[in-house]
Order: C-alpha cells, then sequence, then structure tokens
C-alpha cells in the first residue's frame, strides 16, 4: 500500500500540491508511512520502535494543511484501496478510517 500510494502521488498531476510538500526522493517517504501503516493495522509497531509515538497531527504541523490537501491525499489513498482491497466490507471500513485521520490532520483553513 505506501508504495502505491507513493507511486500515484508521484505520477498523478491531480495532487501536484500535496506531492510539492514531499521530498524530491520518496523512498523515504515511503519506508516510513509502511512503518507507520505496520503499527496502524495492528502488525508490528515499526514506527514507534523507529521513531518514538508516531504524534501524526503535531509531526506535520509544519506543513500547511488544508482542505484540498487532504482531498489530494484522500485522493491517494482512496485509489490505493480501490486497486488493492478486494473486499467491499474491509474497503469501507479502511476508506473510513483513512478519512477521520486525514480529517484530523487539517492545521489551517
Amino acid at each position: 500500500m505506501a508504495h502505491r500510494f507513493y507511486q500515484i502521488m508521484d505520477e498523478d498531476p491531480e495532487v501536484h500540491a500535496l506531492r510539492s510538500i514531499h521530498p524530491e526522493a520518496l523512498a523515504g517517504s515511503e519506508d516510513k508511512f509502511f512503518d507507520f501503516l505496520s503499527g496502524w493495522f495492528d502488525g508490528p509497531q515499526r514506527y514507534v520502535e523507529k521513531y518514538g509515538h508516531p504524534m501524526l497531527r503535531a509531526r506535520h504541523l509544519p506543513f500547511r494543511i488544508d482542505i484540498a490537501m487532504r482531498d489530494q491525499w484522500l485522493h491517494c489513498i482512496y485509489q490505493t484501496l480501490d486497486e488493492q482491497v478486494t473486499d467491499p466490507v474491509l474497503k469501507n471500513e479502511l476508506r473510513q478510517r483513512f478519512t477521520r485521520l486525514a480529517h484530523h490532520m487539517i492545521n489551517t483553513d
């Protein structure tokens, strides 16, 4: 999921603003997202072991995250889910969880 998410972000012109706040090379971001998802999906707490508590909102405060940026992020994650999750119940649950998470990250009007 992490790989496809960042692949979409890198290739889709609709999410240019989101892509522009990331480093040119996305490998580090992809690795961190993979580590985060591992724990978020109740797997190994890879992110916590490497970086401490995620504190996602605090870690993203240096970036201007408004509704448009949230929607670009959701565009990438929804496309990833549509491509990779075949179970409709699981896909719906994940969409809801990611939507709540993305909305929580908004830090500006």
